[in-house]
């Protein structure tokens, strides 16, 4: 497998956060598109109560998603430092520490899930309606979880061993199949929602394969290491992944973010109006991970750079990659703000027929949700520069207020305050005030 080697120390800084931006963005938003693309063939194959119940089970997907970026985070960021030290064993092993460990916990989380799916899914609140199908899609789609660690932990991984076109084309391989087999399972076999669900669990188990294959036989570096499994060796392996899980845990909170603003939202929209507008909710859910791995896409292609220079402190790298991810992150969320603002019927047409009630109300509510987007964007990367150069406190302090501190407070207020739209705009008053209160710190602390 061909690779383009990558030189953290001598390579311009500019040019590095170039060469890993863009094919960073390309897999993260390949991966988003898998779930997307559920939504689009679900929206047009079942209708609106098949989208609203896919979203049902869109907290489930965050969390995992969580788990594996939060581990993955924390490895990467760890790894990194090691290999600046020339500590190659010890980066070696911290890699297979991670990935040990996420399979063997996503193992066991997803059995008793797939044993008792009807149960998981009245506790994620489907009502009576959507119950058959949100824990048919449950059950078909959480064999494909271990996978998924497989390829979020890789990714970091294969980036960092200086082939960012590997774990691009991780995700653009998966999502390309997705696109297919959807098309298959939902239209001429007519499974529905459950032929969703398979079709994004094979095309996930494709992406987790591929990335660790490229680490047992191809990487240039960091490759996998038998563990040993000593007691003292189990010991240290233990202090390892929990300073992989402090370093990365911002990460896992972003995700969360997404699973609380999804689960909120589902349940103020049931409680205020019922089934079409949770549909309607839906399909701003299905777009919200493509503003999260944007600001994803541009912390991780920052990560390396920053905490190889802080690794070895050379500060001057570190403040100029700093002002290039805030840089595109503005740039982006512009851009992704303006198609909510002006295209709302386009996007929502991808998802279901324009003239239902749902696609009506989803119509409506976009120019609200869109206020939000630069902001949601911005927050992330910052959590993650914060995450590159060791800042934990202030980086689980900001992901806490995007979602527990600030999300649900103001899901609950300011529907009583402004009615529908006020759960519309829940998102983006919690972005905004978490950006204020960033803004703040970044002043009093002049973070050099």
């Amino acid at each position: 497998m061909n690779k383009e080697t990558i030189d953290f120390k001598n390579t311009n800084v500019t040019a590095l956060y170039r060469k890993l931006l863009i094919p960073t963005l390309l897999g993260t938003l390949a991966m988003s598109a898998m779930t997307t693309i559920d939504g689009i063939f679900v929206g047009h194959g079942v209708g609106g109560d098949g989208v609203a119940a896919v979203n049902i089970v869109g907290p489930v997907y965050q969390v995992f998603s969580g788990i594996g970026l939060m581990l993955g985070a924390g490895c990467s960021v760890v790894v990194s430092i090691h290999m600046a030290k020339q500590k190659i064993k010890a980066a070696r092993m911290n890699l297979t520490q991670a990935l040990l460990f996420s399979t063997l916990l996503t193992a066991a989380v997803c059995v008793l899930a797939m044993l008792f799916p009807e149960w998981s899914t009245r506790l994620l609140g489907a009502s009576e309606t959507l119950l058959p199908l949100a824990s048919d899609y449950l059950f078909w789609i959480m064999p494909s979880f271990i996978f998924q660690m497989w390829s979020l932990i890789g990714l970091f991984l294969i980036r960092l061993d200086g082939a960012p076109k590997v774990a691009m084309w991780c995700n653009v391989v998966a999502a390309l199949m997705n696109i297919v087999l959807d098309w298959v399972m939902i239209f001429p076999l007519g499974w529905g929602v459950k032929g969703a669900a398979i079709a994004t669990s094979i095309s996930m188990m494709v992406s987790g394969i591929i990335a660790i294959s490229y680490l047992l036989f191809y990487a240039r570096t960091l490759k996998p290491v038998l563990p040993k499994l000593s007691r003292k060796s189990l010991c240290l392996s233990l202090r390892d992944l929990s300073y992989h899980c402090r370093i990365g845990s911002p990460s896992l909170l972003g995700e969360m973010t997404l699973a609380v603003l999804i689960f909120m939202g589902n349940l103020i929209f049931m409680k205020y109006l019922g089934d079409d507008d949770v549909a309607a909710f839906g399909i701003a859910c299905y777009y919200t991970p493509f503003f999260f791995n944007i600001g994803n896409a541009v912390a991780q292609s920052a990560q390396p750079i920053i905490s190889y220079n802080y690794g070895i402190s050379r500060w001057e790298c570190v403040a100029k990659t700093r002002r290039l991810l805030l840089a595109t992150s503005l740039l982006s969320g512009i851009l992704v703000m303006a198609l909510f603002l002006f295209v709302p019927h386009l996007l929502v047409a991808l998802f279901l027929n324009p003239d239902s009630t749902a696609a009506h109300i989803a119509q409506n509510g976009f120019p609200y949700y869109a206020i939000g987007i630069p902001f949601f964007i911005l927050n992330v990367a910052i959590v993650g520069y914060c995450q590159s150069i060791e800042r934990m406190r202030a980086a689980m302090s900001f992901v806490f207020l995007r979602g527990i501190g600030l999300l649900i407070p103001v899901f609950i207020l300011l529907p009583l305050l402004l009615g529908t739209e006020g759960i519309w705009l829940s998102m983006p008053l919690a972005e905004i005030l978490t950006l204020a209160i960033i803004g703040c710190w970044w002043f009093f602390t002049h973070d050099k």
